[in-house]
C-alpha cells in the first residue's frame, strides 16, 4: 500500500470481515492484510488486497449507509474462466445490473451488485 496514494475504503454495516473473506475467495491473488477490531468484535480498520489492489474496510453499526451503483469497481479479468466465476459468485444473493455478454466495447462484460451492495463491473477485454 506504500506506493498506492489513493485507497478505496468500504464502510459495511457490520459485515466488513465477512465481505473481505468473500472478496478474497473470488479474486486471485488476494489476501487480508490486517484487521483491527472494536471491543464489540466489529471491524475498526482493515486492509485487504484483490489482484494487487489494496482496499480498506470498516464497520458502522450505528446507522446504515448503502452503497450505490453510481460508484463501482471495474475489474479487468485475465480470462473467460475468471470472469464467469467472478460474475457467478458476485451475483449470488445480489443483483445483475447488466448480464454477462459480449458488447461492442468488450469481448465479455457484466455488471453486478453483490450481496453487500457493492457494485462490480467485470470486463474481459477484446484481443
Amino acid at each position: 500500500m506504500e506506493n498506492q496514494k489513493i485507497t478505496t475504503c468500504f464502510m459495511f454495516n457490520g459485515k466488513a470481515e465477512e465481505a473481505m473473506n468473500f472478496y478474497t475467495s473470488v479474486f486471485h491473488p488476494s489476501e487480508i492484510n490486517s484487521v483491527f477490531h472494536h471491543e464489540d468484535g466489529s471491524v475498526l480498520h482493515a486492509t485487504f488486497t484483490l489482484k494487487g489492489q489494496t482496499f480498506m474496510a470498516i464497520d458502522n453499526n450505528k446507522q446504515e449507509h448503502p452503497f450505490t451503483p453510481a460508484m463501482s469497481l471495474f475489474v479487468n479479468c485475465d480470462n473467460e474462466e475468471e470472469i464467469n466465476k467472478a460474475f457467478e459468485q458476485l451475483s449470488q444473493n445480489g443483483k445483475v445490473l447488466m448480464p454477462l455478454s459480449s458488447y461492442p466495447f468488450s469481448e465479455k462484460f457484466g455488471w453486478v451488485e453483490d450481496q453487500y451492495g457493492v457494485s462490480w463491473q467485470l470486463n474481459l477485454a477484446k484481443n
